[in-house]
Order: structure tokens, then sequence, then C-alpha cells
């Protein structure tokens, strides 16, 4: 069977499927120059190395069902989603920080008031905006220049909440995670696949390869929140968390500047598969801003490098 690289995107709004798989491809291209691969790096802009499939689910995040005041009408279950959501990333912050950013996310925090009577999820939606706005003025510019404001980050952040609430049922009884989870299983195909996920979707490609019947010599996660104990972690399936079966080496990169990445070490959060395969978590820095992105990730060597090694490696034994 043919191999493919599957691309897993995170959490963000509308874009397009081919310029965002283009960019993906000319970043680890990059990176893989940076890490001594410039012949496969060639061939893969050219399209020879590997097929590159491109998984894209945010269209299923549309609609006008989810268009409100503030740009988003959540449930009840959602809206706490996204309220815990958002508590964690501060507090993990505030462990960080001294001086006058202390304070700053002190009151951050204080803006989360969960209620459940009935002001209803629109208060809600408006205390996680009201927060992420202040988070992101506490932030150092790295950490916050991919938002322009608290209400953009919300946005995003409600993606992670409406996936792990498993609802939205559709006409045919599909809720919207089992539908997103389907787009992901279509793009990753008979197999085997190497397979590189961001942000959101990393927990995406992580319940869907529970059940991906090929192999995948190479997993690779990218600023991932697999670990976040209040809301993801605690949420995953299947359950206790661990390697899916057929990933053959999983390598998950974190930046210390990625403002989504509370707890990016994942080894002590998820057992090993049956083959004894844990996560290898690796810490990189990149320079400028807008760190959360895929593509700053992949124009690292160190990430580029594994990608195609095992590219390499699988081709040489077909």
């Amino acid at each position: 069977m043919t191999l493919r690289l599957v691309l897993i995107h995170g959490i963000g709004g509308a874009r397009r499927a081919d310029i965002d798989r283009e960019l993906w491809i000319s970043a680890l291209a990059d990176g893989a120059r940076r890490a001594g691969h410039s012949r496969a790096a060639e061939s893969l802009v050219a399209g020879s190395l590997v097929e590159v499939v491109f998984a894209y689910y945010g269209d299923l995040f549309e609609g006008p069902h989810k268009q409100g005041a503030d740009g988003l009408v959540l449930d009840q279950e959602e809206a706490v989603l996204l309220i815990d959501l958002i508590a964690e990333i501060i507090d993990a912050h505030r462990t960080e920080q001294d001086g006058p950013a202390t304070a700053t996310l002190a009151h951050a925090r204080a803006q989360l008031r969960v209620s459940t009577d009935a002001e209803g999820t629109g208060n809600l939606v408006r205390q996680a905006i009201n927060a992420a706005t202040t988070l992101l003025g506490a932030a150092p510019s790295k950490r916050a220049s991919q938002w322009a404001g608290g209400k953009l980050l919300v946005r995003d952040l409600a993606q992670v909440a409406r996936y792990l609430s498993r609802g939205e049922v559709d006409r045919d009884n599909c809720t919207i995670d089992a539908r997103i989870r389907g787009v992901v299983a279509a793009a990753l195909g008979p197999g085997p696949a190497v397979v590189i996920a961001h942000s959101l979707g990393s927990v995406i490609g992580f319940e869907t390869m529970h059940d991906y019947a090929s192999t995948v010599p190479l997993w690779v996660t990218l600023g991932s929140p697999l670990a976040m104990r209040t809301v993801v972690w605690p949420k995953l399936l299947p359950r206790p968390p661990a390697t899916p079966l057929m990933v053959h080496r999983w390598l998950n990169y974190w930046d210390r500047d990625d403002i989504i990445v509370s707890r990016p070490i994942l080894e002590a959060d998820f057992a090993a598969n049956a083959s004894g395969i844990l996560p290898e978590s690796r810490r990189v820095d990149s320079d400028g801003i807008w760190v959360h992105s895929a593509a700053k990730y992949l124009a690292q060597a160190g990430v580029a490098g594994p990608v195609i090694e095992a590219i390499e490696s699988v081709k040489s034994r077909t």
C-alpha cells in the first residue's frame, strides 16, 4: 500500500485547505533542509517524495446556528468546558510569571465565575472573552500575538470544548466529534501513514487512530493540549489514555512560548501500547511571533528531520 503523510490541523477560523496544505509542506521542507535533507525537501515540494493529505474538518465548526451576539453560541456544557479550559491555561501561566503579570493573571482568573443558574450561556461566553482578553494582555508578545483579541482566542478554544462535549447531533444522529473523526479516518486511508497533528488535531488524531487498522511508523504532535488535566485528558477516549496500538513512534513537540500548551510533557499521562511505545516530548524554541502555528513547529530541524527519516525508512522497505 502507498505511504501517506497525513496532516491534521488544529484550532482556528475558516481556512483554505489547499493553501494550508502547501504552507505545511513548505515549512516542513524548510525544516528538512535545516536537518540536512535537502534532496528529500525538494522531492517533498515537488510531490514525488510521498502522498500528502491535509485532513480538513474546520468547516464542521461553521454554521449559522453557532453565530450569536459575540460571534459564538454554546450550550451549557460547552460553555462550562470553555471556562474550565481558559482557567487551566491561566493557572498554568500564573505559576510561570512574577511581577505585574501575576496580578493581571489573578484578575483574569477572577473574571471566570461559572454559573449554572438562569443567566444563560451567553454570560459565560462573555466571561470567557473578558478573561481571555486579560490573559493576552499579561502574556509575552510571542505568546499573545497569534490572537488579536480575547474574542478570537475564545472562538478558537471553543472548538476544543465543542469537540469534547460530543454534542451537536446532525440529522443522522451523528455527533460533531464523530463527524470530525470520520474526516480524519478518510484522510488516513488504508495505510500506512506518517501523521502530523497540531493543537486540537492531536486530540482528534489520538482518538481516530485507536480505530486505525494499519501502521503509523511515526506520529508527531505539535503544540498539543492532550495532557490538560481539567478539560482534555479526562475526556479522551478510549480510557485510560494510552498510545494508539498501531503507532510505532510518538514524538511530541512543545514551545515554551506556546500559550495553549499548559502541560507539555505527555510521558506521565499516557500508558504505553502493546509494543511499549510512549510519547517522547521534546522542547523547541521558535523565533519571532505566532509560535503556536504549525508552520513554526514544522520549520524546526528537530521536527522535520525525524519526519523525513521515517518516510524514507518506510519507502526503502517497499
